[in-house]
């Protein structure tokens, strides 16, 4: 199943969430795929943090090895964010009235997934914080067999 259609089947399940150009979006996802790297989870959302703005779709794909966040520009171009387990600090959810959003904070920036199903949101966290706790105590084992 590719990253499309497994964003598909998240707005589906969360009809709720706002997003758009789902297979624009996902295309970038599977452009960047490293070799060896398999999806293992896939939502979709708006990359910013006014509740006014619908227009910054992202498609996120979590892998086996790294958070990525994929948007296809309108005009040209597209961004593209990766976020592996070493720069990955805190998650935050918030619930609003109508919608939800997760706040990653990393080393580097505060990346904000707004406009998710409020329903959608301790799934969304539940997946992201799993990975990432049990990566950051694998590096930590690897670190010490090392030392």
């Amino acid at each position: 199943m590719n990253t499309a259609s497994k964003a598909c089947e998240f707005l589906k399940k969360y009809p709720m969430t706002i997003a758009w150009r789902i297979q624009k979006n996902a295309s970038i996802i599977e452009k960047h795929l490293n070799p060896g790297e398999e999806i293992t989870y896939v939502f979709a959302g708006q990359k910013n943090r006014e509740f006014y703005n619908l227009f910054g779709t992202a498609v996120i794909a979590l892998t086996n090895k790294r958070l990525l966040i994929g948007r296809d520009r309108v005009v040209y171009g597209y961004f593209f964010d990766a976020i592996t387990p070493d720069l990955f600090n805190d998650l935050k959810v918030r619930s609003g009235l109508l919608w939800g959003s997760i706040d990653i904070d990393t080393v580097k920036e505060f990346i904000t997934i707004s406009h998710l199903d409020k329903k959608a949101l301790a799934e969304v966290e539940t997946a992201i914080t799993s990975f990432m706790m049990e990566e950051k105590q694998k590096m930590g084992l690897k670190k010490r067999e090392e030392d």
